[in-house]
């Protein structure tokens, strides 16, 4: 490689196949947002991560990017006013969790992530659990998923792993070559791989599916004190999980099952319920960890942080109408109010500009104007115009002239705060670097281990028949992952590929087998099926 020559004045090399933004500047790094430090936050002066994702967020018209298919009930958040056996007041100043027997309205989203509006209900895929939380202090949305980790743990790659996972741009079919090939080459997401190819890839419905916040979150103190906190939602109902065959069956019989279960539970009085844990860490980076509390690769171990109970959630009104609640309902990871706060998490950081600058594409300028999404308390702002406003969110006896802040003319004013504000210490250089700590095979391993044996089976069957039409070097990269999380799960991949290898060669691969939707092993077979099975009919 030749040396740079730092003496000259270079703008950065680049060719015809350089990644550039749209302004036409090289792209140099496409891996991490820039932060204070390699462990954040991130600063507001991410532009090409910013064009990146406002662009990706304004991709479809008018669906959903991610978790377009979804339903949704209406109940309530009951707080035990304390967490485990300590008074929630020594954690966090949040209204919501003060006080014990309080409750507090809330809409629930339940979805897939990654296919569109009509999917199945049985795709392999995380699902999304997102619930809007209308308190006396304003609105807060806990967006999350069903798995308690994720895919990476920077947001600039968020677009590019998404693109990957939803069907191939040319022929729309969904196509397991390019999922591996983002996964192989993202080492971190092999974690989340071995979950979602597990059979908890595949919950059997939403009421019997587990929540999580996946990122990291803060509580805040009246003292102005933060813990690190994570979020996570147990089902009264159980926990229960498909295999690919059972999903198959389902998904022949019934398209919508997990939307008509919910709707019919809470319908018939079987009002499904949900206990609320947290796991709280003490603020800061936790070097005496093998990994870093803002990674949300990353599982904090229960035995170090046990989960603490804080309260429950009932489901028990269904929408009244499916587009006005479901549909248009709008969440957002910056929603926090008071006593609750941000984490430097780098995709919680890069969530909280992606999300509401959705739904302001999505839905609109004035989206929550929208009763669905409107606060259940006052609300009075300066904000005029835009797309579908219909009406002025102004404070009784508010001077009608004064639409800015400050004024003395009778124009609204700022509120009093009360709580001692959290002012954490930031100090670092700007870079664009992953953190420090990124082990990512390790708890791949640990989860394995922990798995019933017809889980192992199914999560080497379902990796082998997708993993099978990849290029080798996909595959090995993939196998050298397993290898490295644990002894017998590399073991068995590598056996059941090989097996798999002399299988195919033995009977000509057919057109269509290299594209199908992840985990279905025969889908090419359907397409000729229907040929070979339909019923001759005559013109009329």
């Amino acid at each position: 490689m030749m040396e740079k020559d730092l003496s000259k004045n270079q703008t950065n090399m680049e060719d015809d196949g350089t990644l550039t933004n749209r302004q036409g500047h090289p792209i140099t790094n496409n891996q991490n947002i820039r932060t204070v430090s390699n462990r954040g936050p991130a600063t507001l002066e991410n532009y090409d991560f910013i064009e990146k994702i406002s662009h990706f967020d304004r991709e479809k018209v008018p669906e959903r990017i991610v978790h377009a298919r979804g339903a949704g009930a209406h109940g309530y958040f009951e707080t035990y006013g304390s967490v485990g056996d300590e008074p929630v007041s020594k954690y966090t100043r949040a209204k919501v969790f003060q006080e014990k027997g309080k409750q507090t309205p809330v809409f629930v989203r339940f979805s897939t992530v990654v296919n569109g509006l009509h999917s199945p209900e049985t795709v392999r895929d995380p699902r999304g659990f997102a619930i809007k939380f209308y308190t006396e202090d304003g609105n807060w949305d806990l967006v999350g998923n069903n798995l308690k980790i994720f895919f990476i743990r920077d947001a600039m790659k968020f677009p590019d792993m998404i693109h990957a996972f939803r069907p191939d741009p040319v022929t729309n079919i969904q196509d397991p070559r390019r999922f591996f090939d983002f996964c192989a080459n993202s080492p971190e997401s092999f974690h989340m791989v071995t979950f979602v190819y597990s059979p908890w890839g595949i919950p059997a419905n939403y009421r019997m599916m587990q929540g999580s916040g996946v990122n990291t979150y803060k509580w805040v103190n009246n003292e102005g004190k933060a813990v690190l906190v994570k979020y996570h939602w147990e089902p009264k109902q159980g926990i229960k999980n498909l295999t690919v065959k059972e999903a198959e069956e389902i998904q022949g019989k019934n398209f919508s099952h997990a939307t008509q279960d919910l709707y019919e539970a809470i319908e018939r009085g079987d009002y499904p319920e949900w206990e609320l844990f947290v796991q709280i860490m003490e603020d800061g980076p936790h070097p005496e960890l093998d990994f870093d509390p803002l990674d949300d690769t990353k599982l904090w171990p229960e035995d170090q942080f046990p989960w603490k109970p804080v309260g429950r959630m009932v489901l028990n009104k269904n929408p009244e109408n499916f587009f006005n609640e479901v549909e248009q309902v709008a969440f957002g990871t910056g929603v926090l109010v008071d006593g609750l706060d941000f984490s430097d998490d780098k995709m919680l950081q890069g969530r909280t500009f992606s999300y509401s600058d959705t739904q302001r594409y999505r839905i609109g300028a004035n989206y929550l104007q929208l009763p669905i999404n409107a606060a259940k308390k006052r609300v009075a702002t300066n904000q005029e115009g835009g797309q579908l406003r219909y009406f002025n969110d102004k404070a009784p006896g508010q001077n009608p002239h004064v639409n800015y802040e400050p004024s003395s003319m009778g124009g609204l004013k700022e509120a009093e705060q009360v709580g001692k504000e959290f002012t954490p210490h930031v100090e670092g250089n700007l870079v664009r670097e992953s953190i420090d700590r990124n082990d990512n095979t390790k708890q791949a391993g640990e989860t394995y281990r922990q798995f019933e044996d017809w889980e192992k089976d199914e999560l080497i069957n379902n990796l082998v028949n997708d993993l099978a039409i990849c290029p080798k070097d996909i595959q090995d990269k993939m196998i050298a992952l397993a290898e490295q999380a644990d002894d017998e799960y590399g073991r068995r991949l590598r056996e059941g590929l090989s097996e798999k290898a002399k299988e195919m060669n033995s009977m000509k691969m057919e057109i269509g087998e290299e594209m199908r939707p992840l985990g279905f092993k025969n889908a090419h077979k359907a397409v000729q099926k229907a040929v070979e099975e339909g019923h001759e009919a005559d013109p009329y």
